[in-house]
């Protein structure tokens, strides 16, 4: 299954650290087990979104790594890729860029003709072939539409996605320089968040996130003394405080790292997917226990 993280600690730049290569629990032990792909999405001082990503394995790809460890950035997102629609290019690898905004997803949506025809023009903002960087233009088309409401255009689109096309889940995330959304939908995956205080539970601790099972581990030194607002597919430290995001929950965070939390799907999709719906390389990429 696909690995989505998304950090915020704007409006502060703070660095963070992508564990990749040499430890036991890092990203690039992950990308064993996830091995199509692997991208991490940041933004420059001056907003200018910034991507590395590459369709190979995160173990096998040293300049991931050695960029990876010295990123300062207000936001992040990161993903480690099983590839389920589009081929192992690195136009097919996460994160995505549209307008300025940088995106993640976890999931499968099928009837990728009726969404080309919703995209209409905007089909020109894909440059690959995955459902994913598809969902992503329906989103920017509607951000466009609503005069630049990312709230409003996440809503709008994934609720025509949920009324329309086959879909088995649809988690993602997307940042700006200052700020995070992240919804998870249905309930096929696994979406957390955790409000962070400065130093953590016990006010003078660095953060040092890791997945359990060897998935990823983020390391951050400036956030023993700043908040931050962190989503991942699974809890990735012993903090009681992470929260299973509800199914059709969308959480925004802007420059205050305050967590607005909203239903915006409250029922299943229309034409829901199962495993045994999807072409086996897709039911694949999403079941759990592919690590």
């Amino acid at each position: 299954m696909c690995r989505l993280f998304g950090m915020s600690s704007a409006p502060r730049r703070t660095r963070a650290t992508f564990w990749l290569l040499d430890a036991p629990d890092s990203l690039s032990a992950q990308g064993h087990r996830d091995p199509d792909g692997t991208g991490l999405g940041y933004f420059d001082a001056d907003g200018t979104p910034e991507l590395h990503k590459a369709p190979i394995a995160a173990y096998a790809d040293r300049r991931f790594a050695e960029e990876a460890r010295q990123v300062r950035s207000t936001t992040f997102v990161a993903h480690v890729r099983f590839a389920s629609t589009g081929g192992l290019t690195a136009r097919n690898t996460h994160p995505f860029e549209q307008d300025g905004r940088l995106f993640a997803h976890n999931g499968v949506v099928e009837g990728l003709d009726l969404l080309d025809a919703r995209l209409g023009d905007d089909r020109s903002l894909v440059k690959g072939e995955t459902d994913s960087e598809r969902v992503f233009a329906l989103i920017t088309k509607e951000i466009r539409a609503h005069d630049g409401d990312v709230t409003a255009g996440i809503t709008h689109a994934t609720r025509w996605i949920a009324a329309n096309l086959p879909l088995y889940a649809l988690n993602l995330v997307l940042v700006t320089p200052d700020g995070l959304w992240a919804l998870r939908y249905p309930e096929t995956h696994e979406l957390y968040l955790l409000e962070r205080a400065p130093g953590g539970r016990h006010g003078d601790r660095h953060l040092d996130h890791t997945g359990t099972g060897g998935r990823m581990r983020v390391h951050s030194d400036d956030l023993a003394g700043a908040p931050a607002l962190v989503v991942a597919s699974e809890r990735m430290d012993d903090n009681p405080d992470w929260r299973l995001l509800e199914p059709g929950e969308l959480v925004h965070s802007g420059p205050d790292l305050t967590a607005v939390r909203q239903t915006i799907l409250p029922g299943p999709p229309v034409h829901r997917l199962t495993l045994a719906d999807l072409h086996p390389r897709a039911a694949a990429s999403q079941r759990t226990g592919t690590r």
